[in-house]
């Protein structure tokens, strides 16, 4: 192994080791290290301080209305599909204090959260440096949507951009599809093509019989992506990939790509969705659809928000907080005299058409990035592939295999 820094595009090979000394580097930088740990029944994103914190020999089983874990056959560190949350959390938190107001003796102070902007005369408090371990490919494209959304538009998410401008994100290019998937068809997986600053390949054996070059087991390729991953990476111990083991690599995105649990047919997608409002399917996926807005808070790049104010009982201070909401429920979209969309047929329709078509007219991409959270974590599982290919007329949706997964869940 050497420390020989690398440029941008290059290729290495990392042990497990080298992943610890990875992992020890960031700390040492100060950045608070967030990747995935079984926790509750779920591989969720939380601190993690080195390997022995990942979910080793864990996979998950997924299907719709349905997740639990299974141990694997091997302890391949990264063998999972994603679970119930998402980066989003971390860089749009669920609950935000904006600022807090003080009366007193001398009149009002004003104390900022991290939503205040420059001139305001409130005090930013300083936003955490993140780093993500094992962001998917599905993730990176739902980051860069949320990047369009809060920052790339007229008027900037001063928190959002805080936070986003200090993380540093290492990749993770899918080695297993989950019954849910469905991001080769959004063309955002399962291969990591860009936003991050290192992006791994797990080598871990295969099944004889699956024809995958074998590797070294628990070694990593990693690929540079920005000045800030070549000069991390140039103080962990790696080598130079062999031929077997980029090979490897490839055939295991490529594997991936053939194992998505589900598919979505986007051809003409904007005009089949905002062409037909009076569809029926609208009303019969309503009659199953709880308008629980659990879809909503697993999606990675949903951001629809409600602003609250909360004082003391003594009138002396005040806070605003920015919180996650839904355009499930019915106060999301109150006005005076009632809410716009008092029907859950109503609300339904407003998510996916927003979703999938008017989402482009706003920030020119899809907000789906196909991860299949969405179908997974709905408690009546409704799937909506199986809702677009309803609402094309398909006379049955494509077919399935009964538990969702159409891999054994390996």
């Amino acid at each position: 192994m050497n420390q020989t820094p690398l440029a941008i595009g290059q290729t290495a090979i990392l042990s497990r080791d080298g992943l610890q000394a990875l992992i020890d580097g960031l700390i040492e930088r100060r950045y608070r290290v967030i990747g995935p740990t079984v926790r509750d029944g779920a591989i969720v994103y939380d601190d993690i301080a080195g390997v022995q914190d990942l979910p080793a020999g864990w996979t998950d089983r997924q299907a719709p209305g349905s997740y639990r874990l299974e141990r694997r056959d091997d302890q391949a560190l990264f063998g999972y599909a994603v679970g119930p949350q998402s980066w989003k959390r971390f860089l749009h938190p669920p609950l935000e204090l904006l600022f807090t107001a003080h009366l007193g003796q001398a009149g009002m102070t004003i104390e900022g959260g991290e939503g205040s902007e420059e001139g305001s005369g409130e005090a930013p408090q300083a936003p955490e440096r993140f780093a993500f371990v094992g962001v998917r490919a599905c993730e990176l494209h739902a980051i860069a949507i949320q990047d369009r959304v809060f920052q790339e538009g007229a008027y900037v998410d001063q928190g959002y951009a805080s936070r986003r401008a200090g993380t540093f994100i290492v990749a993770l290019n899918c080695g297993t599809a989950g019954g849910t998937c469905f991001c080769a068809s959004m063309q955002t997986g399962p291969k990591a093509d860009a936003g991050f600053d290192l992006a791994l390949t797990e080598l871990h054996p295969w099944p004889e019989e699956s024809g995958t070059p074998d590797a070294a087991g628990g070694d990593f390729l990693v690929e540079v992506g920005s000045e800030a991953g070549a000069a991390l990476l140039g103080q962990v111990p790696h080598g130079p990939p062999s031929d077997a083991q980029l090979a490897a690599a490839r055939a295991i995105v490529a594997r991936t790509a053939g194992q998505m649990g589900r598919t979505m047919h986007t051809d003409g997608i904007k005009a089949l969705l905002q062409d037909n409002p009076g569809h029926p399917r609208w009303a019969e996926v309503a009659d199953r659809c709880l308008s629980c807005g659990n879809c909503t808070m697993v999606c990675p790049t949903c951001f629809c928000t409600t602003v609250e104010d909360h004082s003391d009982l003594a009138g002396a201070s005040a806070q605003r907080v920015r919180r996650w909401d839904s355009c499930f429920t019915l106060d999301f979209s109150y006005i005076h005299g009632g809410s716009v969309r008092h029907t859950t047929q109503a609300r339904y329709r407003q998510w996916l058409t927003h979703k999938l078509a008017n989402w482009i007219d706003q920030f020119g991409t899809s907000g789906c990035v196909g991860c299949g959270r969405c179908i997974t974590w709905c408690p009546v599982g409704i799937d909506i592939t199986e809702e677009i290919d309803a609402l094309r007329g398909a006379a049955e949706p494509a077919q399935r295999s009964s538990d969702g997964d159409p891999h054994g869940g390996t």
